[in-house]
């Protein structure tokens, strides 16, 4: 797995994933940003939280379970002193479908968080991990 990163201007960058996808990364105004892109540390609870919803939903699937939609809100805490890495994080999910059954989204979860989510495995390093759920009939 490779990317590129590369400078715009000023403390805006490009980064360009190695199946050629591109997203604009920004720093703080505070240091320069201009607030055209996420922050780095925003595009690793993302990844975090899409990583984890991938495996939560393909489970599912894999589970005959009937999903139409899920949603991953993420909260992070990160240290007050540097390096600023993620010391709390809690996903999350509200998952929808037809008739679903609870144990097998309880399931679908844990088996992310515990075995199949590579950027949750990473991050559970520095950070308590927590989840939560509801399930939507739709």
């Amino acid at each position: 797995m490779k990317a590129r990163i590369k400078l715009a201007e000023g403390m805006t960058f490009v980064a360009e994933s190695g199946s050629g996808h591109a997203v604009v990364v920004d720093g703080n105004p505070e240091i320069g940003g201009r607030d055209l892109g996420p922050r780095p540390m925003e595009l690793v609870l993302m990844g975090t939280a899409s990583c984890s919803a991938i495996d939560v939903v393909l489970i599912l699937r894999r589970s005959r379970q009937e999903i139409t939609d899920c949603i991953v809100e993420i909260e992070g805490e990160r240290a007050t002193e540097d390096p600023k890495v993620f010391t709390k994080i809690h996903f999350h999910f509200v998952v929808t479908g037809k008739a679903l059954a609870e144990s097998h989204v309880e399931r679908a979860i844990r088996l992310s968080k515990e075995k199949y989510c590579s950027a949750t495995a990473m991050m559970a390093k520095t950070a308590e991990i927590t989840t939560g759920y509801e399930i939507r009939e739709g």
